[in-house]
């Protein structure tokens, strides 16, 4: 049987959430596959014939020695994704270099030389704003302001950022994941955030429902994939595609191609067709 290491962080050594789900569909394609923490100096990552990255996330805080443990095992194995793409991905300024290809949300970058220029000038075109740094993750450091003297920008995570418009609508329509393998969009899970949160996370109150796929949103999110091989990058085995409603459009508002959560224990549909993904990819290359 070939044999696939499923990359999580050491919070999680027996994996994301529902991941028992994910070895099971490995099991039913032939595939022996285990979870192993990627820092964990024991691990034979090179002894695998496949090594996917799940649930390492904390790599939004050790991006650097994350990235270059992805660097060594691309070397050593075959990495879904590589790599070379981690690397563009944990970047949130890959959304400006997106919006050439493809409906985003408006998206520009400050650092701590452009702060006091740059915001206002965003406020004045969007209204209020939503500042992240641009590595992160889980909606960490995530700040709405309406002007230079908001008492919010004493929360600012270290810079730098992006700024976007608020998208209102995620109160009430809330943001839509799409899961797209192999070019496909396989399911979808739309979110909500809680109280006044803009937050979708359940660890801020957010709630996440599996819903049928909508042909709207999963084209948009099939494109966005497509888009990456456009701009000159390996085309992605996996993605989960965050899509908003912004100026009565879907829009994209993250392209998630690391180690996106894949909500296997409120929507199982992913399992399989993850499985198969990374059997095709086996196939490739033994």
């Amino acid at each position: 049987m070939p044999r696939v290491l499923l990359a999580t962080f050491n919070l999680m050594p027996a994996g994301e959430p529902g991941g028992d789900l994910l070895t099971a569909a490995l099991t039913e394609c032939g595939i022996d596959s285990a979870w192993a923490e990627w820092d964990d100096p024991e691990v034979d990552w090179g002894a695998a014939d496949l090594v996917a990255v799940r649930s390492t996330w904390d790599y939004h805080r050790r991006t650097a020695g994350f990235l270059g443990w992805a660097r060594e095992v691309e070397a050593q194995t075959t990495l879904l994704n590589g790599a070379e793409l981690f690397a563009w991905n944990a970047d949130k300024a890959y959304l400006v270099e997106l919006a050439e290809q493809l409906p985003c949300v408006p998206t520009a970058l400050l650092d701590d030389r452009t702060l006091v220029s740059g915001l206002p000038e965003a406020i004045d075109r969007w209204g209020p704003s939503v500042i992240k740094p641009r590595v992160g993750a889980s909606g960490l450091g995530v700040v709405v302001v309406r002007d230079l003297a908001d008492e919010r920008l004493q929360l600012l995570a270290p810079a730098p950022w992006v700024v976007q418009p608020l998208v209102e609508s995620v109160r009430t329509v809330g943001e839509t994941s799409i899961y797209v393998f192999g070019g496909a969009a396989v399911s979808q899970v739309d979110k909500l955030p809680g109280g006044d949160e803009v937050r979708v996370h359940e660890v801020y109150g957010g709630r996440s429902v599996p819903v049928p796929l909508d042909p709207e949103r999963a084209a948009l999110a099939q494109e966005a994939v497509a888009a990456v091989g456009r701009l000159g990058h390996r085309l992605p085995a996996y993605a989960r595609v965050d899509v908003m409603r912004w100026q009565d459009a879907w829009v994209v508002s993250e392209l998630e191609l690391i180690e996106p959560g894949l909500y296997l224990d409120v929507d199982p549909r992913a399992a399989a067709p993850f499985a198969e993904l990374v059997a095709a990819a086996l196939g490739s290359n033994l």
